[in-house]
C-alpha cells in the first residue's frame, strides 16, 4: 500500500515536535524511508514541505536538517500568535456553525470537569482541541493553517508550565465561547488576547542556542496504522 506523503509529512512533523530528531540532525531520505516503513519519493515530497514550514532546512554538503531556530525566530511565533489567535476568535463570533459550538461547550465541560480533578495531561490535550476547533470555526482556511503551524512550532521549541489554576483557564475558555455564540466579535477578540496572553506567560524555551547531537538509531514506525 502507498502511504501518501502527506501521513508521511505528518510523521516526520511529529516527531521532531516530540525531539526525537534533535535541532542540526541530518535526515537522511534512505533512513527516514527505512524508520516509516516507505519509499524515498514520499519521504522526499515530505521533507520539501517541512522545509517550507520552517522545520526542516537544506544545507550544502549535508542535505536535509533540522532546522535551529533562534531565539528571536522563537519570541516571533508567540508574537504571532497573540495576533492571530484573536483574530480568529472574531472571525469564528462571525462565522460559526451550531455544530462548531457544540464542540467547543463539550470541550469547555470536559475542560472544567478535568481542572476539578487535576488532570494535567488530559487538560492540555483539550485546551489544543479548542483551540483547533476555534480556528476552524472562523471559517477561514488560511487563518487555521497559519494558527496549526504555529502551534506545531511553538510545542517544538517551549515546554509550557501547568497553569496555577486551570480552573480559570478553562473559565476563560468558556468566556470564548460565550462571546462566539452571541456573536460579539470584540468581546471574543478582547477575552481570547488576554487568555493567549497569560497563556503565553508560561512557555519557556527548550534551547539556550548550540547544536544538539544527532541522533542516527531510530526504531521503524509503523505508517499503516495513520490517519491524517
Amino acid at each position: 500500500m502507498r502511504i501518501p506523503a502527506h501521513s508521511v509529512c505528518t510523521a516526520i512533523r511529529d516527531d521532531i515536535v516530540a525531539g526525537v530528531y534533535e535541532r542540526g540532525s541530518r535526515l537522511t531520505e534512505e533512513l527516514l524511508a527505512r524508520r516509516y516503513g516507505v519509499s524515498r519519493v514520499p519521504v522526499r515530497e515530505a521533507l520539501r514541505t517541512l522545509e517550507a514550514e520552517g522545520f526542516v532546512v537544506t544545507r550544502r554538503h549535508a542535505g536535509a536538517c533540522v532546522a535551529e531556530p533562534t531565539e528571536q525566530e522563537a519570541a516571533d511565533l508567540l508574537e504571532m500568535r497573540m495576533l492571530l489567535e484573536p483574530l480568529g476568535a472574531a472571525r469564528a463570533a462571525q462565522r460559526r456553525t451550531e455544530a462548531h459550538l457544540k464542540v467547543l461547550r463539550g470541550l469547555v465541560r470536559l475542560g472544567q470537569e478535568r481542572a476539578r480533578r487535576g488532570n494535567s495531561e488530559d487538560l492540555r490535550s483539550l485546551g489544543g482541541w479548542f483551540h483547533e476547533t476555534l480556528a476552524q470555526a472562523s471559517g477561514s482556511q488560511a487563518l487555521t493553517s497559519m494558527l496549526t503551524q504555529l502551534r506545531h512550532k511553538i510545542a517544538w521549541m517551549y515546554a509550557v508550565e501547568a497553569p496555577a489554576n486551570p480552573a480559570e483557564s478553562w473559565a476563560e475558555h468558556g468566556a470564548i465561547v460565550d462571546a462566539v455564540a452571541r456573536g460579539d466579535q470584540e468581546r471574543a477578540r478582547t477575552v481570547t488576547a488576554l487568555h493567549t496572553e497569560r497563556a503565553t506567560a508560561a512557555h519557556r524555551l527548550r534551547f539556550s542556542g548550540g547544536a544538539d547531537r544527532v541522533r542516527t538509531s531510530q526504531p521503524p514506525v509503523n505508517m499503516t496504522g495513520l490517519r491524517h
